[in-house]
C-alpha cells in the first residue's frame, strides 16, 4: 500500500483569508507579548526605559499596531507581487530584525533589553507563520 501526500499549494491569495488570519494572529500575538511581559515583571525584570515605565497593555498595543502593519503589507503583496509568500517572509524577518535595534539601543538594563527583545521575537514567531500560509508561494 502506498501513501501520497496530499501537498496543496496555493495559486492565488485570498486578501480576505490573508486579512482575517493575519488580525487572529495579530490578537494571539498582542496576547502572547503581554504574557511575556507581565512574567518577565513577575520574574524581577524592570519595565521601564530611562524612568519611564512601560505598562504591560503598551506591549500589547505596540504589537497590535505593528502587527497589522504586517498585514496591510501582506494583503498588498498577495495583490500585487509575484512570489507574496516569499517577499512577505524576506520582508518581514528584515523588519523583525530592524525591530530589535531599538531594544539594543534603548537605555535599559540588560535583562529589560532581552524581555523586550524576546517580544518581538513572540510576536513574529506568531504573525508572520501564519499569514505567510494564507499567500499563494
Amino acid at each position: 500500500m502506498t501513501a501520497t501526500a496530499n501537498t496543496t499549494r496555493a495559486a492565488t491569495s485570498n486578501v480576505g483569508a490573508v486579512i482575517r488570519t493575519g488580525v487572529a494572529a495579530t490578537v494571539a500575538a498582542s496576547v502572547a507579548t503581554m504574557a511575556v511581559a507581565a512574567a518577565g515583571h513577575l520574574a524581577g525584570i524592570s519595565l521601564e526605559l530611562g524612568d519611564a515605565p512601560i505598562p504591560v497593555t503598551g506591549f500589547g498595543v505596540l504589537t497590535a499596531v505593528f502587527s497589522l502593519i504586517g498585514v496591510l503589507i501582506a494583503a498588498s503583496l498577495a495583490r500585487f507581487a509575484r512570489r507574496p509568500r516569499f517577499t512577505f517572509v524576506r520582508t518581514t524577518v528584515v523588519l523583525t530584525a530592524l525591530s530589535l535595534v531599538p531594544d539594543v539601543i534603548a537605555d535599559a538594563g540588560v535583562a529589560t533589553k532581552a524581555l523586550l527583545m524576546l517580544t518581538h521575537l513572540v510576536a513574529a514567531a506568531i504573525v508572520i507563520p501564519a499569514v505567510a500560509r494564507r499567500l499563494a508561494v
